[in-house]
């Protein structure tokens, strides 16, 4: 056995890993919340400055699915999280060279010896990181373990119309410091009252075989991006929950039709003026126009 096969003993067999290509739209909502605030406007609600429309991006949803996967699959085999909150990549790259070079893992600098040390390396990244094989990462800092393009892909998630952002003042029954003459402070709170928003994803089966990502994982990853928000609450996020899952899997690598005309199928439309809740919304399917060898899934 090499190696490679000895540090790798979770590593998926070619007919595990995910043989099909899939896109997915998904559908998420916020009540009385922020669901992803903006450090340069005083963490108020991001926001589309020509349209209006809300926007939550692609960093802020993979922490929600990293956040769920460490919280289910904590300390299973080939499940661990790469980017922690707090976290030190350097170290998460110095466990690789400590299974494979254990002499030297110690040294502040590493880089591979050889180009078949550097795809052990990597290899043994996407093995044990659920994250990297999923989304990917750029490995190449001081302590080496390259760089891996990840088969899913996240659109950023924009509201289906514009948004209103309600400025809330709140009070605290207690100062910051000793010494004032105020007996409460103020504060201030930035909203949403209600928001639908979409977001689209893509998962390339070609990319999938080269980071190992499997079967196993896409059904986890459908898994984390239904529940994401139930164990993420917070004051500030108001009532976030998924609503809507559609999934389009074809029946090969390559694919039976274009992403784009996939996921124009699927439409939510608006029935009142004033949208305050996701009953205000009607969503329709044109399944006659489903190309033959992609299947529509739809989970809630």
């Amino acid at each position: 056995m090499s190696t490679i096969e000895q540090a790798l003993p979770g590593q998926a067999s070619s007919s595990e890993l995910l043989s099909k290509r899939v896109e997915f739209s998904l559908f998420f909502e916020v009540v009385n919340g922020n669901p992803n605030g903006d450090p340069d406007a005083g963490n108020m609600p991001r926001i589309d400055p020509e349209t209006g429309h809300g926007i939550v991006t692609d960093v802020c949803l993979k922490r929600k699915v990293r956040n769920f996967i460490e919280l289910t699959r904590g300390g299973e085999e080939g499940f661990n999280i790469y980017v922690t909150e707090g976290g030190v990549l350097n170290e998460q790259h110095r466990k690789a060279y400590k299974a494979l070079r254990p002499t030297d893992s110690g040294s502040k600098e590493l880089k591979p010896k050889d180009a078949e040390e550097a795809s052990r390396l990597t290899e043994w990244m996407c093995a044990n990181f659920y994250d990297i094989r999923t989304f990917g990462a750029v490995m190449t800092t001081k302590v080496n373990t390259g760089q891996v393009r990840g088969p899913v892909q996240f659109t950023f998630a924009r509201s289906l119309d514009p948004i209103f952002s309600q400025e809330v003042t709140i009070t605290r029954q207690a100062v910051t410091q000793e010494g004032t003459d105020k007996e409460r402070e103020m504060g201030r709170k930035h909203v949403v009252p209600y928001a639908l928003y979409r977001m689209d994803g893509y998962i390339s089966a070609y990319l999938a075989n080269k980071t190992g990502f499997s079967h196993v994982d896409y059904e986890t990853l459908l898994e984390a991006l239904v529940n994401m928000f139930e164990h993420d609450r917070s004051a500030s996020r108001g009532q976030m929950a998924v609503r809507k899952l559609f999934v389009f899997e074809h029946s090969s690598k390559l694919g039976n039709a274009p992403a784009h005309r996939l996921l124009t199928l699927v439409k939510a439309n608006k029935m009142t003026d004033v949208v305050r809740s996701f009953n205000d919304y009607e969503f329709t399917i044109d399944r006659e126009a489903l190309p033959e060898g992609v299947q529509l899934m739809e989970r809630e």
